[in-house]
């Protein structure tokens, strides 16, 4: 059975820092291209971050680049994404996605992230 769970978010203060986890399972984690997607209030999804099996190629949403970076750990099937100098705009509930992001047990079950002072 496919599991990816999040973990890590919380509220911050603009300008503060949160690391969020996706714990994967049931699949082989190091051969599947992942990423983190997000979900503001009232708004769609947003696409955040993509990192390839290796974890050598990142790509950013131009409204994260430069303030979050996304990494992960093979050896414990577990993807990471670091937010730093956060903004109100940032909050929302961010998910974790397993290629190739479509069908079924694809997406975990988010964890909210909130900015504000």
């Amino acid at each position: 059975e496919v599991q990816l769970v999040e973990s890590g978010g919380g509220w911050v203060q603009p300008g503060g820092s949160l690391r969020l986890s996706c714990a994967a399972s049931g699949f082989i984690f190091s051969s599947m291209t992942m990423r983190w997607v997000r979900q503001a209030p009232g708004k769609g999804l947003e696409w955040v971050s993509t990192i390839n099996t290796a974890g050598t190629g990142r790509t950013y949403a131009d409204s994260v680049k430069g303030r979050f970076t996304i990494s992960r750990d093979n050896a414990k099937n577990t993807l990471y994404l670091q937010m730093n100098s956060l903004k109100p705009e940032d909050t929302a509930v961010y998910y974790c996605e397993k290629y190739p992001f479509s069908g079924t047990d694809y997406r975990g079950q988010g964890t909210q992230v909130t900015v504000s002072s």
